[in-house]
């Protein structure tokens, strides 16, 4: 199944929030392919642990035409320090500037995207393909939600991300989107996580997966790896689990 994780706005722990999910899966046994989408801001990979200069393949080359698409998967199960029954397969998308300048200049066709997302479930034999998007409405965001068998949108407690997340909802219901899903994510502890809830559910008439704390834990490992394998029993992963129970169920 397909998965995209998306947010109107930049900032709302999307990338973070996919990691974490995908890891998630793969403890379950899952094997599990994420793809990194934001080719404008790529960063997703850093929270596995993968070295740019060790990228062979990126995203890039494959919507050039010139590798397969899973000649850009690097298997990172074995680089997260822990004990993980299934498998990850991370696609990175190109860090290099001129890399980044010539997609924004030339852009490229979704149309090859759309068949790599299909290559890669079949190739690699994955129970789930997880999207990291790009923040806002465009092209590729588009695709992502119409192929999608349910779709997390993240949002924070902010009246910026509400007016967004409207339109985005809006726009997955007339792609005929089934399942989508709500992440309000980085709630202030002043905040009523319940209260929270039931106003964005009666806000949008949609139900919220997972209403996820502010950490100051998240905030200090600042990237460096995946949250739920550092702090397995915190309560941002008790609801990134659950979440992730939600998603594939």
């Amino acid at each position: 199944m397909i998965i995209p994780i998306h947010s109107f706005r930049g900032g709302t722990g999307k990338s973070n929030t996919t990691a974490n999910l995908t890891t998630l899966l793969a403890v379950e046994g899952k094997r599990v392919g994420v793809i990194d989408t934001d080719i404008q801001s790529p960063g997703i990979h850093v929270l596995f642990g993968l070295d740019e200069t060790k990228i062979v393949h990126s995203l890039n080359d494959y919507l050039r035409g010139e590798c397969e698409i899973q000649d850009t998967a690097h298997d990172v199960t074995d680089s997260l320090g822990a004990y993980i029954p299934g498998k990850i397969f991370l696609i990175p998308s190109s860090i290099k500037a001129g890399e980044i300048v010539r997609f924004l200049q030339e852009g490229y066709d979704v149309g090859v995207l759309h068949e790599g997302f299909r290559k890669l479930i079949e190739r690699l034999e994955l129970d789930v393909l997880m999207i990291d998007t790009h923040p806002g409405l465009n092209e590729e965001t588009l695709l992502s939600i119409v192929l999608a068998d349910a779709i997390g949108l993240i949002l924070r407690p902010d009246q910026q991300d509400y007016q967004g997340t409207a339109v985005t909802l809006e726009v997955a219901r007339q792609l005929g989107v089934e399942r989508i899903l709500l992440i309000v994510n980085k709630v202030p502890p002043v905040f009523d996580p319940e209260a929270v809830r039931k106003l964005v559910e009666e806000t949008y008439q949609c139900e919220v997966a997972a209403v996820l704390p502010h950490s100051d834990d998240m905030m200090a490992l600042a990237s460096s790896g995946i949250f739920a394998l550092h702090f397995p029993n915190h309560p941002v992963t008790l609801g990134l689990k659950e979440l992730a129970d939600k998603l594939v169920g």
